[in-house]
């Protein structure tokens, strides 16, 4: 008996850039606002837990837990400010 090997597919799917759009959506925005939003949440909740709590290697997880989504909310936000400032360099002016 022969087994099929599986075709390898080596063109690109439709959908999967090589680097991102120069141009942000709104839905793009709207879904960095979310984004923005869940981390603030979570840096929120981890710093009303942490002071709740009184085993200090629990609060000390729940404040480095809090202290990954501030620097992932600092991210998105370097991010938007970068992609913000390429876009006003790119525009003529009038």
């Amino acid at each position: 008996m022969q087994q099929q090997q599986p075709q390898q597919n080596t063109t690109q799917q439709p959908g999967i850039y090589p680097q991102p759009p120069n141009v942000v959506t709104t839905k793009d925005s709207l879904y960095f606002a979310d984004m923005l939003s869940w981390n603030l949440l979570a840096m929120k909740k981890a710093h009303f837990f942490a002071g709740q709590c009184q085993d200090q290697d629990v609060v000390s997880a729940i404040e480095k837990a809090g202290q990954m989504h501030q620097r992932h909310y600092q991210k998105i936000l370097t991010h938007l400010q970068g992609q913000t400032q390429m876009q006003q360099q790119q525009q003529p002016l009038q």
